[in-house]
């Protein structure tokens, strides 16, 4: 059908030819009106354009008002053929209406020119001497701006009725009730399952009759408009809004149904309150406080959870899997999150809301299982965390600790485990992942914060000259690889004993440690490992 190709109108219709006829000098004299007779089909009237081609068309938009003195008549050009030919050639363009000025061409509106206008059915009005074309240009521009104000009053009015429907105890009820209050049209919404949600206006069309669009409107990606045309009673106009969540998945979609073409300035009205379905769908999605309660019971208290009946972990797990919109296979991996910009969690939390806080994490790892901690928060989610996601986090001023891919009953762990590596991305203000980490001693403590322990350990040592220093370091480092035997320790220096005993006792008194203590022998031997970072 023709109607399934045509795109809807882009340019504003404010003024229709009749209200600016109204606003013309009495003078100006109607020779045919296109329009008597044909009710309710007022033309619209985009701008007007004096012209004394006898070919304008190429220069023109559709609705046109020509304004001209009647040089394409004067002399050939008004045999009777040329004349009809002027006249198909501004039909076919489309033009609004003919304004013919009488002077300096003519004195009188030629004859075969008020015929072809009836015979082909173009509005013609004659324009006296005393009025001239630049006054009813000025007349145009001067109602346009006038019919502009009102419909942006009058769009203004239809948003806050919309905002005021959100904050219902039906929202999308109300939105849709709005829209259908305001338009000629009637109005369904559908959830991401197909099934009509909330509906408004007379005579809608049902589910069965819209199953072709709806299946291209949630199959689909991006922001695609669909159209079709019905035979049914206010179903000549037909068109699909998707509705989708931030990463682009479909929540389900918004179907107006109108006999006319909503203007543009109507279909704003309708982008608005796609808009404010999305947030609502969202918010419906990710609303609910108890799967955070969940988690926290998951995460802080597993015994709520390890130590109850297999019913119990079955309930769990159907609530668990109900929580996470991602696929129910993929396993779970626990996110912490830290906020690495200047303002500490106190300062934030004057600042920004808990609540959009909460459910911005919830967005962007799809998952309700989030809570707001003293640190930043915790998240459960079967997302893999790939790099671009890290990139969306660290955009927002965030780091996080992404922990390995585990199970229900292995979440309290799994916590654990990130929060061991949480201290080294607020120091590093790196992402971590668990499965990245050797879990040491020294993978554990990281390069920075052993570079740290191994300054703050061997200070004392800066100052001395740089081989005496790695000299020292050298028999240290083999007197503990050793255990501490100052006969082991020589047999790999290649040294005497007691030059070892020596060189260990001088470096003992510098460093003002009791070496024979076992915690500052270990706390040594880690910083040894990094001892290469010294300056």
């Amino acid at each position: 059908m023709p109607l399934l190709s045509e795109k809807l109108d882009s340019q504003f219709r404010l003024v229709t030819l009749a209200q600016f006829r109204r606003e013309l000098p009495d003078d100006l004299v109607v020779l045919h009106d296109a329009n008597q007779g044909r009710e309710g089909r007022d033309a619209t009237l985009r701008w007007v354009e004096p012209s004394e081609l006898e070919n304008p068309t190429p220069y023109l938009m559709d609705g046109e008002f020509i304004l001209t003195a009647g040089l394409p008549f004067v002399g050939e050009g008004g045999r009777p053929e040329l004349v009809d030919a002027y006249v198909v050639r501004l039909v076919e363009a489309k033009v609004c209406a003919l304004g013919f000025g009488l002077t300096p061409y003519h004195d009188a509106v030629p004859q075969t020119l008020i015929d072809s206008c009836r015979r082909r059915n173009l509005t013609l009005i004659q324009v006296p001497a005393s009025v001239p074309f630049a006054a009813i240009g000025l007349q145009f521009a001067q109602l346009l701006e006038s019919e502009g104000a009102k419909v942006f009053r009058q769009l203004a009015e239809a948003n806050r009725v919309l905002m005021r429907g959100v904050l219902s105890p039906r929202p999308e009820h109300e939105l849709l009730r709005a829209l259908v209050q305001r338009f000629p049209c009637w109005a369904v919404l559908v959830g991401g399952d197909g099934r009509i949600r909330a509906r408004a206006g007379k005579s809608p069309l049902d589910s069965a009759s819209l199953a072709s669009m709806l299946d291209r409107l949630l199959s689909g990606s991006g922001p695609r408009l669909e159209l079709e045309s019905f035979a049914a009673a206010g179903s000549r106009y037909v068109v699909g809004h998707p509705l989708r969540s931030s990463r682009d998945a479909t929540l389900g979609a918004l179907v107006i149904g109108s006999d006319e073409r909503l203007t543009p300035a109507q279909n704003n009205v309708v982008s608005t309150a796609v808009g404010l379905l999305e947030l609502l769908i969202r918010q419906r999605t990710s609303g609910s406080l108890a799967p955070s309660q969940l988690a926290v019971a998951l995460l802080l208290h597993p015994e709520t959870m390890t130590g109850g009946s297999g019913r119990q972990v079955t309930a769990a797990k159907d609530l668990l899997a109900q929580s996470l919109t991602s696929t129910r296979t993929a396993p779970m991996r626990v996110v912490q999150g830290v906020n690495v910009d200047a303002l500490d969690h106190a300062q934030r939390g004057s600042i920004d809301s808990p609540v959009r806080e909460l459910l911005q994490w919830r967005r962007l790892f799809e998952t309700k299982l989030v809570e707001i901690t003293d640190y930043g928060f915790a998240a459960i989610t079967r997302l893999r965390v790939d790099d671009a996601l890290l990139a969306e986090v660290d955009k927002l001023g965030w780091r996080v600790v992404v922990g390995d891919p585990t199970e229900l009953n292995d979440l309290p762990a799994a916590y654990k485990r990130a929060t061991s590596l949480r201290s080294r991305v607020q120091s590093t203000q790196q992402n971590l992942r668990v499965d990245a980490v050797t879990w040491s001693v020294t993978g554990l403590l990281g390069p920075e914060a052993g570079s740290m322990l191994a300054g703050r350990l061997f200070a004392p040592l800066l100052g001395l000259d740089p081989e005496r220093r790695e000299t020292l370091l050298g028999i240290l480092r083999a007197w503990l690889g050793e255990n501490g035997s100052w006969d082991g320790a020589a047999k790999a220096l290649g040294l005497h004993r007691n030059s070892v005993r020596r060189q260990i006792g001088v470096l003992a008194e510098l460093l003002q440690y009791d070496i024979n203590d076992a915690q500052t022998r270990a706390e040594l031997w880690i910083g040894l490992q990094y001892a290469d970072s010294l300056p």
